[in-house]
């Protein structure tokens, strides 16, 4: 018999005898966990490697780094350098299927899903993204991050994921974008605030309840709102809730590469462990391809590159004159702050007095009552707000 039949029919018979042990007749996943680096010593990252393999039989951790008298396959280096690279050739050459890190460098365009455990309700969200960087540009990252986010989602189960945006600088250009993609096909089921005038865009009452199952925003605020998450209950010093920084995820991006705080205690190292087995069983690189490949046949491109050419919009440089000023009471609400002055102009331009303002879901354009309907009519021609983004 041919050697390679005689492999195949012993990796089989492994996995046969593997699921009549575990219950579990998948195949086990391989995680690695680096255990240098970590601000609480690597006995703390094991321990949580110990904690994740006891309690879930499908998965086979390895570690990289040092084994402290662990029973665990353990792999050693000698510093962190040389911790990164190997980790890099096992997951190369497959012999583990993703790995749990921390400290470690992405390249543009390749950032982060967080997920945590929201106080108010108990209910898990993924937060995209809070780590590394998806676009140079604020906006087109965001885009990106909503995109990712509903990536890790579908790899980790769930078809039909509710997307909400962050009320962040940005968001409201954010939205216009994802609102053109889905009217040009691409999927997106957007969460609904739970206050009381609703909207896409999330308030901070819908983070600690977990209202939308992704939360979009920009890096460095997830980034805050991860270890907000994760170490509210112990002061800071130490993670101990939540399931770490989450995978690195980018256009072409086959590497699952989880990241965890330094500070990340060993519940967390067990929660990023199943996480990264659960990303891996669902193929999260096939269907982040899957997803980027739907979102530019929507005109993810274009969309992104008609946001860039309208700074500034209005104007040009060009001084505008303000019409004679009207008492405003009436408001406009749904634009970005970055787009704020300039739609003032846009309304200027068509002799419409209005005045900048910040309403209690975010910045608005005042009016006079009189000019409400013709304001809104003008912003929503020259793309400022849509009918949807309006609240």
């Amino acid at each position: 018999m041919d050697s390679n039949v005689r492999k195949i029919i012993g990796d089989v018979f492994n996995q046969m005898a593997e699921g009549l042990e575990t219950g579990s007749f998948a195949g086990r996943i391989r995680v690695g966990l680096t255990t240098l680096g970590s601000e609480l010593g690597s006995k703390e990252l094991i321990r949580g490697a110990e904690m994740a393999a006891s309690r879930n039989p499908a998965i086979e951790v390895v570690l990289i780094g040092t084994g402290e008298k662990s029973n665990l396959r353990t792999i050693p280096t000698g510093d962190e350098k040389e911790m990164h690279d190997r980790m890099e050739e096992l997951l190369d050459s497959g012999e583990i299927d993703c790995c749990v890190t921390m400290h470690y460098n992405f390249p543009i365009g390749v950032s982060t899903v967080g997920r945590v455990v929201t106080p108010g309700t108990g209910k898990e969200m993924l937060i995209a993204t809070t780590t590394g960087t998806s676009a140079v540009d604020r906006v087109e990252a965001m885009v990106r991050n909503a995109v990712y986010g509903i990536a890790c989602a579908k790899a980790m189960g769930n078809p039909r994921p509710k997307l909400g945006i962050l009320n962040v600088d940005g968001a409201r250009q954010t939205e216009r974008i994802l609102l053109g993609l889905k009217e040009k096909g691409y999927p997106i089921d957007f969460a609904q605030s739970q206050r009381s005038d609703g909207g896409h865009v999330m308030r901070g009452n819908d983070l600690l309840t977990g209202t939308p199952d992704i939360m979009v925003t920009d890096t460095l605020t997830g980034n805050i709102l991860m270890k907000v998450f994760s170490s509210y209950t112990t002061g800071g010093s130490y993670e101990s809730m939540g399931f770490g920084y989450g995978p690195g995820v980018g256009e072409g991006y086959k590497r699952i590469i989880l990241i965890l705080s330094r500070a990340s205690g060993a519940p967390v190292a067990a929660n990023a462990i199943e996480y990264a087995a659960a990303l891996a069983r669902g193929g999260l690189a096939g269907v982040t391809g899957k997803e980027m490949a739907a979102a530019k046949g929507a005109g993810l491109e274009t969309l992104l590159a008609s946001i860039k050419k309208e700074q500034p919009r209005a104007g040009d440089g060009e001084t505008v004159t303000a019409p004679p000023k009207k008492v405003v009471t009436a408001s406009v609400s749904g634009i970005d702050i970055m787009d704020l002055d300039s739609a003032v102009e846009v309304l200027w331009r068509g002799k419409i007095y209005a005045e900048t303002g910040m309403g209690c879901t975010g910045p608005v354009v005042m009016v006079a009552e009189d000019d409400l309907d013709a304001a809104r009519g003008l912003l929503e021609k020259e793309g400022y707000v849509t009918k949807e983004t309006e609240c």
